[in-house]
């Protein structure tokens, strides 16, 4: 429960609207031609603005396709459920084709150390690149707990199972989590300092590495008090 945590720290950064029913998506045109109040003493960009959901996690998604071909993409609409699921809003690709087939499915997260090999994964389809995996110079692991692979080279996976996947909304449920020991603190407990993940800033469309500690969760505000 303590990964989860953790988990819960980088993921909930992000907007989990992109994952709504179409009921919902035509509310949100509607609400679109709304007329704007700037507010004052600011720059109004409205609602359609890149900022709208930076910074993005750069979440992983491996699957199998229908030849047992790893498979991997980056998602950026992702963000955490309940205590053990996990959301990410996906359109039409190779993965959701693998979705149907497997129900399953593993989650790593981009890092310093993978910036490009991680951002080809995400510009090319399955499709085109059958052998994508291999051409980007990583291997993979069966999962032991779930019909997906594990890329060896993203030292954090969360292997997951389909709960739900309806309107483009993946929901799925952690049936495990391993990290490998070069991103575990003296207490063996996953540190993003040594993960070193990154995020996509939509509006610069660029990666960044997240920085420093600047407080302790549920510590910072005590002084208020």
């Amino acid at each position: 429960m303590k990964h989860i945590a953790f988990l819960a720290a980088v993921l909930a950064l992000v907007s989990l609207a992109n994952c709504t029913n179409t009921n919902k998506n035509n509310q949100t045109d509607n609400m679109s031609n709304t007329p704007i109040q700037e507010v004052a003493g600011r720059k109004n960009f409205g609602p359609n603005h890149a900022l709208v959901t930076t910074p993005q996690p750069c979440v992983m998604i491996a699957t199998w396709d229908k030849d047992k071909n790893p498979d991997v993409m980056m998602a950026a609409w992702a963000g955490q459920y309940d205590a053990r699921q996990i959301v990410i809003s996906l359109s039409k690709h190779q993965t959701t084709e693998n979705l149907e087939l497997t129900g399953a499915f593993t989650v790593s997260f981009a890092d310093e150390r993978t910036v490009a090999q991680s951002d080809y994964l995400g510009m090319v389809s399955g499709k085109n690149v059958p052998d994508k995996v291999a051409k980007a110079g990583f291997t993979i692991t069966p999962s032991p707990n779930v019909d997906a692979p594990i890329i060896n080279e993203y030292p954090l996976t969360l292997e997951c199972k389909v709960i739900s996947f309806e309107d483009g909304c993946l929901i799925g449920e952690v049936i495990n989590q391993s990290a490998d020991n070069s991103i575990l603190n003296e207490s063996g407990q996953v540190d993003l300092a040594l993960l070193k993940p990154i995020v996509f800033d939509a509006a610069g469309v660029c990666y960044r590495a997240l920085g420093d500690v600047v407080g302790k969760a549920w510590g910072a505000g005590k002084e208020i008090k």
